[in-house]
């Protein structure tokens, strides 16, 4: 029998979504399921909010490059309060509010081959439910200054974008610096906010006017529209002092810009590959030979350590104005997953999608 520690009465029954299949959309199942058992050294967590991602999409299409479990609870992103914990359970009690780690097990240091097989809603049961048990190494304490949902933007895309900025020891992004990011998608939204916050100045490009002025109100010193401008890799120096280049660029978007990205960095520069939203492309990407050629370091990350999403909630704690988590005005239900998946598929949000769990 499993001893636990509460002080509220736990549900008998969870409603969550499944990806059974890899069909897409029709791969989503929304059903009812018993209350996981809590183990020793988990933590049982009423869901209250989860936003998705780029990788909540492509996992019901199987092309998530990484283990996926059948049956598995989709979502990594989720906010909530602790209903009870296990016995040897040590940094939670019920009553906390907490928000998920993608992976579970990264604490810090680098990612390893065992941390990264617990990835969640891949090869562990994620977000999208109403209750979860989740191992007490995965959660970290939601901001005082953040409700549920804002908070529940915080474990891919906030964490990535930390990492992306502040993550490579001796070339952290500092003030004067010039940062490029990409589009109105958590991560670059987050890279944005960021790099202002510590004197950064920022360079973004996007798909239309309308969103340009969204970047503009967000603090982007300059913003370049990519259909009016196929070249923008060196428009993106000619902005920056002497035509240099920029310091740091924060690539989510993969073979469709990476050439650019690659045009637009300075000597020794950096460039933090994130993603592949853009999809594919039959465009010519650089190789392993254009980081001699140019001078420049490509890192790939994978979002980030515990260690890492504590230093990013404690500067969010201390610049509460500044850094506040943008969501899009259009909020769905638990019920409403696909619809959610959908709109975040279209490219229309600006900010993070979100889901409200009522219970």
């Amino acid at each position: 029998m499993t001893h636990f520690t509460t002080t509220q009465s736990i549900p008998k029954i969870t409603k969550q979504w499944i990806v059974d299949g890899q069909n897409g959309l029709d791969s989503l199942k929304y059903t009812e399921g018993p209350i996981p058992d809590l183990g020793d050294t988990q933590v049982l967590v009423k869901i209250h909010a989860v936003s998705l991602n780029y990788r909540d999409l492509i996992i019901p299409q199987g092309k998530y490059p990484w283990p996926v479990k059948p049956g598995v609870v989709p979502g990594s992103d989720g906010a909530g309060i602790v209903l009870a914990v296990g016995k040897n359970v040590t940094r939670f009690q019920p009553g906390d509010k907490v928000v998920t780690m993608l992976n579970q097990l990264h604490i810090a240091g680098p990612v390893t081959n065992q941390s990264n097989k617990h990835g969640l809603g891949g090869s562990v049961d994620g977000t999208l439910r109403t209750i979860g048990a989740f191992d007490e190494q995965g959660l970290v304490p939601v901001p005082e200054c953040l409700t549920y949902i804002e908070a529940a933007t915080l474990p891919c895309a906030g964490l990535t974008a930390w990492n992306a900025l502040f993550g490579l020891s001796g070339k952290a992004v500092t003030a004067g610096q010039y940062v490029l990011t990409q589009g109105t998608g958590g991560v670059s939204i987050f890279a944005l906010q960021f790099a202002k916050a510590v004197g950064a100045r920022v360079i973004a490009t996007t798909s239309s006017n309308e969103k340009a002025l969204f970047l503009q109100r967000l603090g982007a010193d300059h913003v370049i529209n990519y259909r009016e401008t196929p070249d923008w890799g060196s428009r993106v120096k000619q902005l920056t002092p002497g035509g240099v280049g920029v310091d740091l660029v924060v690539e989510v978007a993969g073979p469709t810009t990476l050439k650019q990205s690659a045009a637009s960095v300075k000597l020794d520069g950096t460039i933090s590959v994130v993603g592949f939203v853009g999809g594919e492309s039959k465009e010519t990407m650089p190789s392993l030979l254009d980081t001699w050629i140019n001078l420049f370091t490509a890192r790939g990350l994978w979002v980030g350590s515990r260690l890492q999403m504590e230093d990013m909630c404690r500067a969010i704690e201390a610049n509460p104005d500044r850094l506040h988590p943008v969501v899009d005005p259009r909020v769905f239900k638990l019920s409403q997953v696909k619809e959610a998946y959908e709109y975040l598929a279209s490219g229309k949000h600006q900010g993070k999608v979100c889901v409200e769990i009522e219970h």
